[in-house]
């Protein structure tokens, strides 16, 4: 009888409907219908194609059957998918009106239906195809013993057309094992734009067959030889990703000088010299925009670089250029004279002129950083918008005067995750923010926004923690209803979006362990796990100090390359402390101490850990001021006994002081409220 019931609850249990809230969906689609009733999965699913599809269907549709098996362990009979019309009574029809191209404003809607015997995914083109794989694939459920798909009509269509990431393989090169499991998320996340950030003061990163001295003197022997970049843009255009490289010119070319310093702007009594920069940071390296070789130069790079990427788009950079040197140049200065040229805005204006025929001729429209948009700037050009309060400015004002100015625009200021700023940062920060008046035209030309990977504190250990899951949410915010925005929904979702992403690939949740052990100088991590859930690293730059810091060579193996910058335990901290202070029972009050017995005990361990472990060390003070502080609320919560509010306060502010460890303490605002 006992176990009659338990089959009949997991029977009830599968044939209840699934409430929306239940699932974990991302990007969250424009529109879903539940309805009482399941998709049973067994080892004879199959999938059919119709329609007149690219090709790159089969491989995602194929991709699908495995990652589906994987998932599930049911030994799926179908093997590829090669041809369409290969199964007709697939169980998963998919139909693709025909061919998708990866551009901007393709059709990359789709429609999906589940049905208790059939699923059906229709779509204009193969693009939207894929996304609709991607969605049934989140839709998986299992009990006990099995698996299966809710009942469902799903439509959805993105928000916006350009849903990009920004790697910069130029300062830390990232091999290309990395891209392409990055990849592989974007597509999972319904992302359409790889930027690769490939030049700049620390490396030249593009094999060059007609101007090899690139490589000889400013990769140190790290590119990309172009057989790996046509790879590359095969591997993203099989998942329906665009890629646009950028080459950062006038200025953050100290690698590109190093090779070719007769074309830099810089005035020396003898022999002009370059160096690849080994420190982050603006350099005055320039390129001379009043000497005809810079543009021979670089109408040879463009015309060797341009027909390895068959997108439409070229990113030059553009910006950050301080213009000492050009300013130091009396030769420059007598050509800013000779074409009226007023000021450095206008000098680079007319450098960038001179690319876009250039550009042109190899089928190539300019994109650049915010810096290139001036009032004579081809209207042609696509504005990158990167500044904001950061840099004195309102948050959307870049962007909002690049639309109002006749510009496609592109935002990624509030989306520069290697600034470590919380996902909530992220998630809420809007292309078009709420009661902008912008016109139809305007608002049709902020195309989205990308998040921005700079590497300067990354390696291919730790790049993966910074990227994701916190792009999940901006992919999100570039594709679903302005108005999704539950942060508790969508933590709950990142939980498993994370996991999910782990299972692509992506190494943010098993290369912490790497970190931690190579700390522990392999002992018992659990102290030091414990530690990094409430530690976040130190943002907004605060951990490179100017740049000066750590050095292109330096190690990312410390227990800051550990920590992320949402701390696993610092939301259900704060949940504990604020329900505790709104209503002081003792099961709150134990979540609370909970916390602060396990910090005890951690920091004693740390201090255990520390004996043969010297990379431990620089955690103690902070971890101290931890444990000293929960003694003490102990004491007050716990014991129910008076506690010196000066002690308090004076270990609160020790818990907020700069750590050696280049991490913050990040329950200090919810240890706060508890004083």
């Amino acid at each position: 009888m006992k176990y009659i019931l338990i089959l009949l609850f997991f029977a009830f249990a599968t044939n209840a409907q699934i409430q929306k809230e239940q699932l974990d969906l991302m990007p969250w689609p424009q529109n879903i219908n539940l309805t009482a009733g399941t998709f049973a999965l067994s080892k004879n699913f199959k999938v059919n194609i119709t329609g007149n599809p690219n090709p790159r269907i089969f491989i995602g549709a194929t991709r699908f059957l495995r990652r589906l098996d994987g998932r599930t362990g049911l030994f799926l009979e179908q093997s590829f998918l090669t041809k369409v019309n290969e199964s007709l009574e697939a169980e998963l029809q998919i139909n693709c009106v025909r061919n998708g191209k990866i551009e901007i404003n393709e059709d990359e809607s789709y429609t999906l239906t589940i049905t208790s015997n059939k699923i059906t995914i229709n779509a204009t083109s193969d693009l939207g195809a894929l996304h609709g794989l991607e969605t049934l694939l989140q839709l998986l459920q299992n009990n006990s013993t099995s698996y299966y798909f809710p009942t469902v009509e799903i439509t959805d269509s993105p928000r916006f057309t350009w849903r990009g990431l920004m790697i910069d393989g130029a300062r830390n090169f990232q091999p290309v094992d990395v891209i392409k499991r990055n990849l592989d998320a974007m597509a999972a996340m319904k992302m359409n734009v790889f930027h690769w950030h490939l030049a700049d003061d620390q490396g030249w990163r593009i094999e060059m067959k007609k101007h090899p001295k690139l490589n000889e003197l400013a990769s140190d022997g790290n590119y990309y030889t172009q057989e790996e970049i046509r790879n590359i843009v095969k591997y993203a255009d099989q998942r329906g990703i665009l890629v646009i490289p950028e080459i950062d010119v006038p200025g953050h070319a100290s690698a590109f000088l190093t090779a070719y310093p007769e074309v830099g702007s810089k005035v020396s009594d003898g022999k002009v010299t370059y160096e690849v920069q080994r420190n982050s940071g603006v350099f005055n390296s320039t390129l001379d925009p009043s000497n005809p070789k810079t543009y021979q130069l670089l109408s040879e790079i463009f015309d060797e670089v341009c027909p390895l990427f068959p997108g439409a788009y070229f990113h030059i950079g553009g910006d950050e250029n301080n213009g000492k040197e050009w300013n130091a140049n009396p030769k420059i200065q007598e050509f800013k004279k000779k074409y009226n040229l007023e000021n450095d805005h206008d000098l680079q204006t007319y450098f960038n002129m001179q690319l876009i025929p250039m550009l042109k001729k190899q089928n190539k429209k300019l994109m650049g950083w915010e810096e290139i948009m001036t009032e004579n700037m081809s209207k042609d050009a696509i504005i990158h918008a990167w500044k904001g309060t950061n840099q004195g400015l309102s948050s959307d004002g870049s962007l909002i005067k690049a639309a109002k100015s006749g510009f496609k625009t592109v935002l990624s200021n509030g989306y520069y995750i290697d600034l470590m700023l919380s996902v909530e940062k992220h998630y809420l920060n809007d292309p078009i923010p709420k009661n902008t008046i912008l016109t139809p035209e305007e608002k049709a030309s902020i195309l989205g926004g990308e998040a921005a990977m700079w590497s300067e504190l990354v390696t291919p250990l730790n790049i993966d923690s910074r990227i994701w899951p916190r792009t999940a949410a901006i992919a999100e915010r570039l594709w679903s209803n302005e108005n999704v925005t539950d942060m508790n929904s969508l933590r709950k979702r990142l939980k498993t979006i994370s996991f999910r992403l782990e299972e692509l690939g992506i190494t943010h949740i098993r290369n912490k362990e790497v970190i931690l052990r190579n700390i522990s100088n392999n002992q018992n991590t659990a102290a030091l796990n414990d530690f990094s859930n409430v530690c976040e690293p130190l943002k907004n730059y605060k951990r490179n100090g100017g740049g000066k810091k750590y050095r292109m060579h330096s190690p990312l193996t410390l227990f800051a390359d550990a920590c992320t910058a949402d701390a696993f335990d610092v939301f259900d901290f704060d949940t504990a402390v604020n329900n505790y202070l709104e209503n002081k029972s003792q099961e709150n009050q134990t979540l609370v101490t909970n916390f602060l017995k396990k910090w005890i005990t951690m920091n004693a361990d740390l201090i255990g850990l520390s004996a043969n472990a010297p990379l431990v060390q620089p955690l103690l003070p902070l971890s101290k001021s931890l444990s000293d502080l929960s003694q003490q609320l102990l004491l007050k919560i716990d014991k129910k006994q008076t506690v010196n509010p000066t002690v308090l306060n004076d270990l609160l502010e020790q818990c907020n002081s700069r750590s050696p460890a280049d991490v913050e303490l990040a329950v200090y605002n919810s240890l706060k409220k508890l004083l």
